[in-house]
């Protein structure tokens, strides 16, 4: 997808997701914060045709080579768009206890536990200071990292490919949660969609997997 870009659809119901993220908070964060994003960005592109067949993630991958004068722009708004097009595409109703196969060993193998990771994932994204994401994601040797970022800063921005991301902007929980983000974070880990993670991780992985 590129310019000018499109709200995704969110491919189930805004009540899906419950009791774990509530109607009323998807309804604004996808209808109200994500089209803002996208607004923005494609508002940020319009002069500049040059950019215009970038995908997000070539935009964000370059963001030190954008022009000047719409660099952070594009480093809010695209970060904004292709991190809440990830979070949307990685819920789902009902999601798996755990991921299986390679994934599953590559989460073993870095972390040396599924639990584990979970701790260091919920623990990092729970004490990103202020607003920003919690992620899971693929280095350049096909690697596991996990690191929190501010605000809507994207881990395509320094060369990580980010395959699990979570939202603790308090719009993605303030409704239901309040102040209690760890609460919001334990509730996460039951509409993951594991296999889009795992699709995403071998994807990004690609030829660093073994057969």
């Amino acid at each position: 997808m590129a310019y000018p870009f499109q709200l995704p659809e969110l491919g189930y119901a805004h009540d899906a997701l419950e009791p774990h993220i509530d109607a009323r908070t998807m309804e604004i964060h996808h209808g109200k914060h994500h089209a803002g994003y996208t607004a923005k960005l494609n508002a940020a592109l319009e002069g500049h045709g040059s950019l215009h067949g970038f995908s997000a993630e070539k935009l964000l991958r370059a963001i030190h080579s954008l022009p000047a004068e719409i660099r952070g722009a594009v480093r809010d708004n695209g970060g904004g768009f292709h991190n809440h097009a990830l979070f949307w595409d990685i819920l789902t109703p009902g999601g798996s206890d755990a991921p299986t196969g390679k994934l599953a060993a590559a989460i073993d193998a870095t972390f040396g536990s599924f639990g584990t990771f979970k701790e260091k994932f919920q623990g990092t994204a729970a004490g990103q200071f202020g607003s920003g994401w919690g992620w899971l994601c693929v280095d350049a040797m096909g690697g596991l990292s996990c690191f929190g970022t501010a605000n809507q800063d994207s881990p395509l921005m320094t060369g990580f490919t980010p395959i699990l991301g979570v939202d603790v902007w308090e719009h993605a929980y303030y409704l239901s949660y309040q102040n209690r983000r760890p609460e919001y974070l334990a509730a996460f880990w039951n509409v993951v969609n594991w296999d889009r993670v795992a699709s995403r991780y071998e994807a990004a992985a690609g030829g660093w997997l073994t057969a």
